[in-house]
């Protein structure tokens, strides 16, 4: 059909081969579709975690564990008991007042609580400690939280808490509303595994010390930073160990990794990378924020990771997940999510800054197509924010969306640094690192939104409620003609979701040339049907929207008004967007015989005679086009229907 040459639809398309990092979220939703009956445990606010001892006795040849907990804590107010998270099915074998040595009364019931009674009222401000010795066969749930397998006939045993599963396999407080200020770790294993070759264990922290006694091992980990109880890990294998260095501007420390035997070689190569990257988040935000202890990797046995503070548990060690679990040590234990409808402080972090290693290494190209991938991924579907809403919490699939926490929160970040320019943006995430507040502590949305707008001092409330609370996307009109050297562009937009009526903020239009020529007009869309005039210095031959993908967009398209002599003031359609009816306001003498509509794809929607006031009925939403046939040419205008 002739309309066909003469406006363009932009439609996304899939130009290249997907980067192993988004095999992460895939693989941690696929992994944990399962509801969770975790709830906040109001009954563990009252006491403040100063400390934990976890002197844990593992076989990695058995589903089981057994050990004591050792943990100080200070009272927030005046105890009588004091509540600690277990999964019902471990057994508490005894709980000991450690200031007087003696046994004290508990219980447990089935919300997954161990009451202890104090021996006497524990004064408000006052630091007091106890152990608890238990065992039991660890149900995991969520990701794993504890899980005994093999690989390549050799047993393993390994740990993954986030986001429910701590209470799985130990005593703790679950929630994150605390955050242990220090941890020993002592793991006590049999010296070796049925082939005769050495267990080796990993934990957070340092390596203190190895011992072994009649055929047993304790090797013992020491982490001496603020960590809340889902990021504490253990992993228990014949892992073969080495280091790579990273300088640290004269203050060296050691990534080591733990990988299986029989990926010893292909890892080596591999985990590399890691120095390299290292040092480029480094340069961007700040030092490595655990350099007095280590980073390191750990094999462990799924596809995904997991960013246990100081030491990664991997699944492979692609670049991307390597990159991704990296940035988690600033973005998700340094500083972490509040709750789990923050997950995007987290999780969208990680993602944008594995993005930020493809555009460092790899280039402008690379980097748009892995911004093309993410926005193919998130208008997949027309819904869902990128803030988790509350009743989702219990959903560990909706928490750890790849579509939404991961995809759609990398991109506001993205949107972001465009709407700030990239020194504005690096100054604000290295002042919200620095932050006392947030630093190895928590933040909420609402905490990074409030730091942000205090380096850049300006008010970024819309862009926010539109993007990270709200739903959707925006799909663009632009309709343009080049009536004299000016290049004039009217320019309009629909919403995929009821949320956001409308969003504002920079929209790049690529502006092609008769001879080859390329212009990016980068337009601050504030409102439907608004105009842009540009005198570009060419004959231009056709514009595109969105070429690079800055903006989170679908189904865009562009329409040519040439035959127009002055396409903002020869004929206009209100209101637009409308739910119903239109009228056309057209010029003195401009005869118009009769009009089309037609939907996004091209099809005929409706026939119509000329009539100042048009009848619009049974329109779905969307993005329409009128083609008005008149004595001056073909006019045709953007209809928005909401």
């Amino acid at each position: 059909m002739k309309f066909l040459q003469i406006f363009t639809i932009v439609f996304p398309i899939m130009l290249f081969s997907q980067n192993d990092i988004d095999n992460l979220p895939i693989a941690e939703s696929e992994f944990a579709k399962k509801i969770l009956s975790q709830k906040i445990n109001l009954n563990t606010t009252n006491y403040d975690l100063k400390y934990h001892k976890l002197d844990l006795n593992l076989n990695p040849e058995e589903a089981f564990i057994s050990g004591v907990i050792t943990s100080h804590f200070l009272a927030l107010e005046d105890l009588n008991q004091i509540t600690f998270d277990l999964s019902d099915n471990m057994e508490v074998e005894s709980v000991i007042h450690l200031g007087s040595n003696t046994n004290l009364g508990f219980s447990q019931n089935s919300d997954d609580e161990v009451i202890i009674d104090l021996q006497s009222t524990q004064a408000q401000g006052v630091l007091d400690s106890i152990s608890i010795s238990y065992s039991g066969n660890p149900v995991s749930s969520g990701f794993g939280s504890f899980e005994q397998s093999n690989h390549d006939g050799d047993p393993v045993i390994w740990t993954l808490s986030e986001p429910y599963g701590a209470k799985g396999w130990w005593p703790c407080k679950q929630d994150l509303n605390d955050k242990i200020d220090s941890i020993d770790v002592f793991i006590n294993t049999p010296l070796y595994n049925p082939n005769n070759e050495d267990y080796v264990a990993v934990s957070n922290g340092i390596e203190i010390s190895q011992q072994i006694s009649d055929n047993q091992k304790t090797t013992h980990f020491k982490h001496n930073y603020p960590i809340p109880a889902y990021l504490i890990a253990i992993a228990v294998t014949n892992y073969e160990v080495y280091s790579h260095e990273v300088n640290n501007n004269g203050n060296p420390f050691d990534i080591v990794n733990y990988v299986y035997p029989e990926d010893f070689s292909s890892a080596q190569n591999q985990t590399l990378i890691t120095v390299d990257i290292m040092n480029f988040f480094s340069e961007k935000f700040e030092e490595y924020p655990f350099s007095n202890e280590k980073y390191g990797h750990a094999q462990f046995g799924w596809g995904g990771g997991m960013e246990h503070t100081t030491v990664s548990f991997m699944g492979s060690f692609s670049r991307g997940l390597i990159a991704h679990e990296l940035a988690h040590q600033w973005f998700g234990n340094k500083i972490t999510c509040a709750s789990w409808q923050d997950i995007w402080l987290n999780e969208g972090f990680a993602t944008y800054l594995s993005g930020l290693v493809i555009e460092h290494l790899d280039g402008s190209d690379s980097f748009n197509s892995w911004k093309q991938q993410k926005v193919n991924s998130i208008t997949s579907q027309t819904s869902g924010s990128v803030y988790v809403p509350a009743q989702d919490t219990l959903s560990v699939g909706r928490i750890f969306s790849g579509r939404l926490s991961y995809n759609k929160g990398s991109m506001v970040l993205h949107m972001l640094r465009t709407k700030l320019g990239d020194d504005l943006f690096f100054e604000s995430l290295q002042n919200y690192l620095s932050t006392p507040e947030f630093a190895y502590g928590y933040a909420t949305s609402l905490e990074f939104i409030s730091s942000v707008e205090t380096t850049t001092e300006m008010d970024l409330a819309e862009f926010f409620e539109d993007w990270l609370f709200n739903e959707g996307y925006p799909s663009y009109i632009a309709e343009w003609g080049q009536p004299s050297d000016e290049l004039q562009i009217i320019l309009s937009q629909s919403s995929s979701h009821e949320s956001v009526d409308f969003f504002e903020g920079l929209i790049t239009i690529r502006v092609l040339g008769e001879s080859g020529e390329a212009l990016d007009l980068v337009l601050d869309h504030n409102y439907n049907n608004q105009v842009f005039i540009n005198d570009v210095g060419f004959n231009v031959s056709s514009v595109e929207i969105n070429p690079d993908y800055n903006v989170i967009s679908k189904d865009n398209f562009v329409l040519l008004s040439s035959d127009t002599p002055i396409i903002n003031e020869e004929l206009i359609i209100y209101p637009n967007p409308t739910s119903s009816n239109i009228e056309i306001n057209k010029p003195y003498g401009l005869k118009i015989s009769n009009i089309e509509l037609f939907n996004i794809n091209g099809q005929l929607v409706s026939s119509y005679n000329y009539s100042k006031n048009i009848q619009l009925e049974n329109l779905s939403k969307g993005q329409y086009f009128f083609k008005f046939y008149s004595d001056s040419g073909t006019i045709y205008k953007a209809l928005i229907i909401n």
